[in-house]
């Protein structure tokens, strides 16, 4: 019996040291630290995506979210401290200006569709918020309104001359967004901005002004592309006043605005139709189609663009019927500028509840289909190629000045990609692009979610690491939600 228990006596032992030895040859975390970057004081500049923005609106809950936030808490066992928000009044979103609501609250879904959320407004613009503020994230704001004199100024915001948001916290009626980072002599900074020089005349529709060749930014209209030059010229700016007292940073280039679920969750050919009404239809369109082959035989048009405006329906899913401004302008004939969308055109998401209704309730006049879709409801070809082109030149120049300035590089064009194609997966979860359920978007189409934001925080980690020899955590993209309830705690 004590032979036995001898035995076991150097079983157990023999257990205890391997586990010993196990615990000894286990690899060490990775202390964090900020490499050859300094977090003590953290200044972000750019758009709605810094702010916070989600769901059609800015909220508390979506600020405290923003990717922004998401990366100064990353920064903290660095060397970095907790930054300060311009936060909103409430989790209902919009503004009011003088008491009049000016932006309305945010979406959530209520299992069947986005709707919004119950409530009025209570965050005022006129209340104006006193101290400094590391998050200078604007909602709207376009690559030139960082260094635009009175873009904060609420006496201007009723005529669409300053930013409400900005109005709210700037430091002075005559302040520029960059001189407000720059007065707080930031020892790192982010910069992400653009995606608004386009992104207007692209959720429009188009029925913006491509102003390439323009250099004058205050003739431009809300919904204008914003001149590659002009773009060029401010972010250069940007990154040498922010780098001139040795500050590092980092940037992001844009993604193609048109991978968003705004563009993409429409399908160009949503119209079912059975045998009858196609005969139907097509028998409306008859003289509008014999007009083109009129054009043709008069050398007034060509036989492709004839075939590309020639409208047919048929049994089963159909495309919507368009105006297109691109098109060969033949109004002085009698014969307008109509077509019918292809894979190439996009459809906006708003259009989803507007094709198919009736034009003054006449069961005859459907949108989309007997009475063609306006600019607005659709970005068309020509008008895809226009963003990306300037998206293209907007890259270049991030590309470069990164390179020329020594800043970390966030690649959210190559991010977003994956999302709308392969998607992304991380634990037991799939992350994609798709309205309402892929997680990465909010109920806008537009701006991420909660997690979208992680993703976009992520990035930004990533990046850093990389440049600066640092090693910061990502966050846990599990823990982030991917909608927000009607009513947030």
């Amino acid at each position: 019996m004590m032979k036995n228990f001898k035995w076991l006596l150097l079983l157990s032992l023999s257990f205890v040291a391997c586990n010993n030895n196990d615990d000894d040859s286990a690899p060490a975390e990775i202390p964090i630290t900020p490499g050859s970057a300094s977090f003590t004081k953290y200044v972000a500049l750019g758009d709605s995506f810094a702010a916070g923005y989600s769901d059609g609106a800015l909220f508390k809950a979506g600020q405290q979210n923003s990717y922004v936030n998401i990366l100064a808490q990353q920064f903290i066992p660095a060397g970095g401290a907790a930054i300060t928000q311009p936060l909103m009044a409430d989790n209902i979103g919009g503004l009011l200006l003088g008491g009049n609501v000016i932006a309305g609250p945010r979406l959530y879904f209520n299992g069947k569709a986005p709707v919004t959320v119950p409530g009025t407004p209570t965050t005022e613009v006129t209340n104006h918020l006193t101290g400094t503020f590391n998050n200078l994230g604007v909602p709207g704001a376009k690559s030139f309104h960082l260094v635009a004199s009175g873009y904060g100024n609420v006496a201007g915001v009723a005529s669409g001359k300053a930013n409400p948001y900005y109005a709210r916290f700037s430091s002075s009626a005559t302040a520029t967004l960059l001189g407000d980072a720059l007065a707080q002599s930031p020892s790192f900074f982010s910069l992400f901005i653009g995606g608004n020089d386009v992104l207007t005349y692209a959720t429009s529709g188009g029925i913006g002004v491509n102003q390439t060749g323009n250099m004058d930014p205050s003739t431009y209209g809300a919904n204008d592309i914003t001149d590659p030059t002009v773009f060029a010229n401010v972010f250069t700016s940007l990154a040498t006043s922010l780098t001139a007292n040795g500050a590092k940073g980092v940037v992001a280039n844009l993604p193609y605005i048109t991978a968003l679920p705004y563009f993409t969750t429409v399908p160009y050919n949503p119209v079912a139709l059975t045998d009858a009404l196609a005969a139907q239809l097509n028998a409306g369109y008859a003289q509008y189609n014999g007009g083109l082959q009129l054009m043709v035989a008069n050398k007034l048009l060509t036989a492709e663009e004839a075939a590309r405006r020639t409208i047919k329906f048929v049994a089963g899913n159909n495309a919507v019927v368009i105006v297109d401004s691109y098109l060969t302008n033949l109004t002085a004939y009698g014969v307008p500028s109509y077509r019918q969308v292809t894979k190439d055109d996009l459809v906006v998401l708003i259009a989803r509840t507007f094709i198919g209704t009736t034009v003054g309730g006449d069961p005859l006049k459907i949108n989309g289909v007997s009475v063609p879709l306006a600019d607005q409801w659709v970005l068309s070809k020509d008008e895809v190629k226009e963003v990306q082109v300037a998206t293209d030149a907007y890259n270049k120049t991030i590309e470069s000045v990164a390179a020329s300035k020594g800043l970390a590089l966030a690649d959210t064009k190559t991010a977003l990609t994956q999302l709308s194609t392969a998607g992304v997966r991380f634990g037991n979860f799939h992350m994609t692009s798709a309205y309402v359920t892929g997680g990465a978007f909010s109920l806008d189409g537009v701006h991420p979610s909660p997690r979208g934001y992680a993703y976009i925080a992520n990035l930004f980690v990533n990046a850093i690491n990389v440049k600066y020899g640092a090693t910061l955590r990502t966050v846990d993209l599990s823990q982030y939600q991917i909608q927000y309830p009607a009513v947030i705690q």
